[in-house]
């Protein structure tokens, strides 16, 4: 499957979900990385006008269960988040963060995503870890 087909597939996928909401888009795929990008407005910013760390974990999430996603059966697999942490180092109030995904492991039960959230000049906004298990459909 082309990286095009790749992204069609998982931006059609959060239709009518809360990425739809936060407007996060993927934009990027590759056999080790998926990166997704969210615009930054005050639609996810805390009171004081700057990004809201559960935006951008929400981010984050997306990006790393929707990689997990490229690595099952979607005909009798799906996938669930078991534990996600952030480490929150500098915030945004414009333009968009990307979320980039890479596995750390990826087995036949769980997978394990080291997420990193940048700004638009590329500064490192959140460092997260996600681990995600395949569940068999019923």
């Amino acid at each position: 499957m082309s990286k095009n087909q790749k992204l069609k597939i998982i931006n059609k996928v959060k239709n009518n979900t809360l990425m739809e909401h936060l407007n996060i888009e993927f934009i990027d795929v590759g056999n080790d990385y998926l990166t997704a990008k969210m615009p930054v407005s005050s639609k996810v910013h805390q009171p004081d006008g700057v990004l809201h760390g559960g935006a951008t974990v929400a981010l984050a999430e997306s990006v790393g269960s929707a990689a997990s996603f490229l690595f099952i059966n979607p005909l009798n697999q799906t996938i669930r988040g078991l534990e996600i942490s952030a480490n929150h180092l500098k915030s945004a109030i414009k333009g968009h963060v990307y979320a980039t995904a890479n596995p750390i492991h990826i087995g036949k039960k769980t997978h394990l995503w080291e997420i990193k959230v940048t700004d638009d000049e590329s500064n490192l906004i959140s460092h997260c870890k996600l681990t995600t298990i395949v569940v068999n459909k019923k």
